[in-house]
Parts: C-alpha cells; structure tokens; sequence
C-alpha cells in the first residue's frame, strides 16, 4: 500500500518502486529441489509439532503421485529441481517497526507498508521470502478480542487446536498438484480469529514480498470469522524480476460463520519470471456473506480461482475481479462457486484486458447441488483486447441440479474501439492517452471496490502496463 509520496512515484510511472532488489543474504535456506530430507529440514528448523511434520511428508507423497494440469497455460519453464523452497531472513519476527532490519525494513517503506499501516489499517503483517519479519495489531483491536499473527505462532500457541481442526482441511493437499507441494513446504502467512459480534471497522493487511532469485513463496493465510463478526482483510505482493524461475503457490482459506461478513481484498503484482499457482478458498455458513475483490497483474503465467462453498441457507458471495496481460503473459484466473444450500446466492463480476500478444483466460464454475433450491447465480464477464496479437478466452462451466434455481451468465468479449479512440483524440487526446482513458474507464467498477490506496496502485500499475514498463 503506497504513501502520499508513494502515489507520486507511481503517478510517474516509476516501475522502481517494485523492481529494486536487496542483496541477498539469507540465515538459512534449503538447496534447490524437493525430496523428503529438505521437507524435513523446514519441518525441523521451524520447530513443527509432530503432526505437522508428518503432515508436510503425507503431502509430499501426495505431490509425487499428482500430475501437472494438463488443461491450462503451459509449465515447462517451471522446474521443482531449480526451486529454492525456503529462504530464511536474517532476522526473527519483529513486533516493533524500529526492530526490523534496515535493508528490510527499507524495502517496506519503499512499498509504503509502515505509512499505511499507520494511517488505515488495524494491523499489518510483512512477509520477506519465507517468513513473517513483522507482524503487529492495534491495541484497540486486539482489547475486543481479535487475534492477528503469524501462522508458525499460532501453530504452537493458544489457538493451536484451531489451527489444527481447520488447516487445509478446506484445501486439502489431494485437491491438485500444487495444494500438496503448500502443504509439504509451506511457510510464513497469517493467522486471523474475529471473536463473535466484533466488527473490525478498518481493514487488516498483509503484504508478502519475494527477494531471493530462485526461490519460492508459500505463505499459508486462515482467518476465522466468528458468528455476526465482520472483517476486511487486505493481501498485497510484489517481487523483483530475476532471469529465472520463481514460484508462488500460497493457500488461503476463509472461514465465514453464521451471520457473519469477510471481505478479502487483493492486488496480485508479481514480476513477469513469477508462475503464480495460488488457491483460495472459503466456506460460509447461514446468512454468512463473502466478498471478494480480486486484481491480477504480473507473473509469467497464473492459475488462480478463488472458490466459495455456500453451505448455510441464505448465505452469499460476491465476487469482483480484474486481470490484465500483457507481453508474455498468460494468466488463466476466474473464480468458483458451490451453492450447497437453499436460498444462497452469488455474483460473479471480472474483466480483463490483453495487449501486446498477452494472453487472458477467465475461468468460472457454478455449481447449484440439488439441495440448493431456490438459489441465484450470476456471471458476467468482460473481456477487452487492445490489439489483434493478444487472445482473450472465456470457459465458463455451469452445473445444475435442481429446478427452481435461477441462473444467468453474461459474456462480452472485444478489442479497443477506434471510434472512440478518434472522438477522443477529436478532442484533443493524444491516442496513447486515449487509450489508457479507455482502459481505465473500463476498470473503474473494479477500482471502486477498492480501497483508495489499492486502487491508486491499480490504476497505475495499468498505466505501468499501457507504457511497457512492467
């Protein structure tokens, strides 16, 4: 999240702010690869309780016997043996800004973390590489009860029974090739409990940063969300761009009870070697609602469906989401929902935008259960291309299994218009810049969902991608 002096920077359009890179000098890390022996070396230098451990193995069996996704962008630049699964920082976690590390601390406040969270924000949590280097929560907040920590430490402490009931159990390590490889080497993410009736009125985030060339990224993100309670919670990231291979394959899994609201919001900026293989996922019980706002930029190629599990009569999701690739990009996102139980609805909203050969695929899944009668669903997707060399392709899939069930899905898919490209430019408009105002008008429903400060980000990370500059 960027500061005052931040947002000029990006008004600039100044890639720097992301690009720059520290010296890498990690306290530990594992060689390259992936064998039992290094999921038991991050098991046993982050102290794991045993059933963790043999978790971590189980899933690794789990990785082993899955196959690659044969239906999506390709892979093959993508290479378990190059991947570097756990980078220490030189530094514990800190609860205190000031305890940081320079080098770290420095690379945060060129990101705008500590503003931010001085400002806006309830609490924030700072990933660098592998672990959590900071995590911290208003006093006031923390007094009705919310806890907000790293994931390790909830693992071992108060809330370790919690963590243990609920983790992958939404995402189990079965559910794909790269569920199983987060469940044998994951690290570092945050823990969120939200005590019943507790409203958190300004949001939490959590902003993960990938430094080390090579490396991977695996945060793990479970946040609770007690009866009546309501919470925003933010997830940002962002990392240099090497000449190899990085992966991020993170899980994050929400759990919305009873009468409750959670709104998840997330601007995804990784740089262009990144393969983003992230899962998301959330179950919401009676009268609970979800909310997703979802912006996609960067990575070399993403798979990313964020899924809702409507299990609790009357409950909702609402989904918002925008992509755009540009040169060598293909990112395959959309968004997935079970409606498991009567009266339960959902709306499903994305657009994406291709140029310079770049290439998007949205991605959706409706499935309405026999038991869930009298549900609604809604999808509309956008699709705009800005030049004849990018693709843009939509592969919507509905599964319906009862009668009384109201479902609709709308499709638009089409290239920049040059009638409105020459009125603007009538006016007086250059054509470069009539056609970042095209763009951005088409992403303004998205922005509005935003945050002011992440949708500042996400205006000008598309003019960062209008210029050629990411």
């Amino acid at each position: 999240m960027s500061s005052p002096v931040k947002k000029e920077q990006l008004q600039e359009v100044d890639r720097s702010l992301y690009d720059f890179k520290d010296a890498v000098h990690p306290s530990y890390e594992t060689d390259a690869g992936l064998t039992p022996e290094i999921v038991e070396q991050i098991s046993r230098e982050k102290g794991d309780p045993a059933w963790m451990r043999d978790f971590r193995l189980k899933s690794l069996e789990i990785y082993n016997k899955l196959s690659v996704p044969d239906w999506g962008p390709p892979l093959d630049g993508l290479n378990m043996k190059d991947i570097v699964t756990y980078v220490r920082p030189d530094t514990p976690m800190r609860g205190k800004w000031s305890e940081v590390p320079k080098d770290i601390k420095n690379t945060f406040e060129r990101l705008g973390i500590p503003e931010a969270e001085r400002k806006s924000l309830a609490g924030v949590g700072a990933q660098y590489d592998s672990e959590v280097v900071y995590h911290n929560v208003r006093k006031e907040v923390a007094e009705q009860g919310v806890v907000y920590t790293d994931m390790e430490s909830a693992l071992k402490g108060d809330y370790a029974d919690m963590v243990r009931d609920r983790f992958m159990k939404l995402v189990p390590p079965t559910d794909h090739k790269f569920a199983a490889l987060h469940g044998a080497v994951w690290s570092g993410g945050s823990f969120v409990y939200v005590p019943p009736k507790v409203s958190v009125e300004i949001p939490l985030q959590s902003y993960f940063r990938l430094n080390a060339p090579g490396a991977g990224q695996f945060e793990h993100t479970l946040i609770i969300v007690d009866k009546g309670a309501y919470l925003h919670f933010i997830e940002g990231c962002s990392a240099p761009k090497y000449n190899i291979a990085n992966l991020h394959a993170g899980c994050v899994e929400l759990y919305v009870a009873e009468g409750a609201r959670l709104r998840y919001s997330t601007i995804e900026n990784w740089s262009k070697n990144m393969y983003n293989l992230n899962t998301k996922r959330a179950l919401v019980e009676k009268d609970g609602i979800m909310e997703w706002v979802s912006g996609s930029f960067g990575s070399h190629t993403s798979y990313l469906y964020p899924m809702t599990i409507l299990k609790g009569e009357n409950s909702r999701m609402e989904f918002t989401g925008i992509t755009f690739a540009g040169q060598g990009q293909q990112l395959d996102t959309g968004a997935k929902v079970v409606h498991a139980a009567p009266h339960t609805s959902s709306h499903i909203n994305t657009k994406s935008i291709s140029k310079d050969g770049g290439e998007c695929t949205y991605r959706s899944a409706v499935t309405i259960q026999k038991n869930a009668v009298e549900s609604k669903s809604s999808v509309s997707c956008e699709s705009l291309m800005l030049d004849s060399r990018s693709r843009s392709d939509t592969i919507p899939a509905m599964d319906i299994r009862n009668d009384d069930s109201d479902v609709g899905h709308e499709a638009k898919i089409g290239r920049i218009s040059d009638d409105a490209v020459f009125y603007l430019m009538s006016r007086g408009i250059s054509e470069e810049d009539a056609r970042a105002m095209i763009v951005s008008g088409f992403a303004e429903p998205i922005a509005k969902e935003l945050p002011v400060e992440y949708a500042v980000e996400m205006n000008n990370l598309i003019k960062l991608e209008m210029d050629n500059k990411l």
